[in-house]
């Protein structure tokens, strides 16, 4: 039968244009379903992205600063001996109470021994001369008086006189000399302190001035930092310094108040840095020498600033600027000045006024003009 259809060519022809007419009509539905889909979609509305802000108000330009150091004590002294020689004994240890005249530590004093012994022995040779001395001039006086010798020998008599006392005052100043020394070979506690440290143990020679104890008044004690030169601009009056609270690194809760007494005139050479010293009074027990300590000082009478926390700053061509939410609920973008970065926030001196919102979280995903929502820190 198939082989019939293909034979008769009018029936073919039809058979194939009616299949045509099918196929145009459906895919006419077609376009027409998909035309009346398209056009019953809505163009999508901008998206409203949420962000945390807050309301910014002017506070007074209190500038807290911090620092960490650690605890020495206001008087140390590197004790030594104005002498030289072999240590033969060190009673000090390191840690010990000493009062002031203790014995610290001890010399070999043989030398020194015989050194006296021969100034002595030179005392009192002086001592016969000057004797002789005076009976000559006595006598050589009596018969000057009397006659009997000339001028020219009283004058000889008075000058080995004068002679005879000037060399029995010498020898006397290096008896004493002798006997300093002597008593230079032990060295003595200058004040009531605590040992810190010890140079020299015994058996080894010292030289003049070497430190072989270290002694320091554990009553006065002072909170040292370095302090870099950018910390020092706008500083407050040197005649009235701010209170520094000063508490341990290992226990925050143990304070002291402190003030500043001593800042160094010159920065160190290798850190760049001023040593700045706070004299704290009654300062507690666990504030050990060369404990760590933070020091914390408050100076405030600048002019008005804005404090934002860090994640609201944001850069616009390499100048710090934050985002604020108009009335109209969109971002615009404000360069600031900053007066300082601090660890965890950003003290804005100018840009901008009191009221404005400004973003602190999102800020990296926003653009020009864009429509916001704040979901929470309105008003904080």
């Amino acid at each position: 039968m198939i082989a019939a259809l293909f034979r008769n060519k009018p029936l073919r022809r039809r058979l194939i244009a009616s299949s045509i007419a099918v196929l145009a009509c459906g895919a006419a539905m077609v376009w027409h379903g998909a035309k009346g889909e398209a056009s019953s979609v809505k163009p999508a509305t901008p998206e409203t992205k949420l962000v945390k802000a807050v309301a910014v108000a002017p506070t007074l330009g209190a500038d807290t600063r911090t620092a960490v150091g650690e605890i020495r004590p206001r008087l140390e002294s590197d004790l030594g001996f104005r002498v030289s020689g072999k240590l033969i004994e060190r009673i000090a240890e390191i840690g010990a109470t000493v009062k002031k005249g203790d014995v610290l530590a001890r010399i070999d004093d043989q030398d020194y021994r015989n050194r006296l012994a021969s100034a002595e022995a030179d005392v009192a040779a002086a001592q016969a001369v000057l004797v002789e001395a005076n009976a000559a001039e006595a006598r050589i006086g009596a018969l000057l008086a009397k006659g009997f010798t000339t001028r020219a020998n009283y004058d000889a008599t008075l000058k080995n006189l004068r002679s005879a006392q000037a060399k029995l005052k010498s020898a006397t100043i290096a008896s004493d000399m002798a006997k300093d020394q002597l008593g230079y070979t032990e060295l003595h506690a200058e004040f009531d302190g605590i040992v810190t440290a010890a140079g020299a143990e015994a058996g080894q020679s010292v030289n003049v001035g070497q430190m072989v104890v270290r002694v320091a008044d554990p009553d006065g004690r002072d909170a040292v930092f370095s302090i870099a030169e950018a910390a020092f601009a706008n500083a407050p009056d040197t005649k009235r310094p701010p209170q520094v609270t000063v508490s341990l690194l290992s226990n925050p809760a143990i304070t002291a108040v402190g003030t500043i007494r001593e800042i160094a005139p010159m920065a160190d050479a290798a850190t760049r840095t001023f040593q700045v010293k706070v004299s704290i009074d009654n300062a507690p027990d666990e504030m050990r020498f060369g404990a760590s300590v933070a020091g914390r000082a408050e100076m405030g009478g600048g002019a008005p600033v804005m404090v934002l926390p860090g994640s609201a700053l944001f850069d616009k061509d390499g100048k710090p600027a934050v985002w604020v939410v108009t009335s109209s609920s969109a971002v615009e973008l404000k360069p600031i000045t900053v007066a300082r970065y601090e660890t965890d926030r950003v003290v804005v001196s100018n840009g901008l006024a009191k009221g404005d919102m400004v973003v602190t979280a999102g800020v990296n995903r926003l653009r020009e003009h864009e429509k916001v929502r704040i979901i929470e820190g309105e008003g904080k």
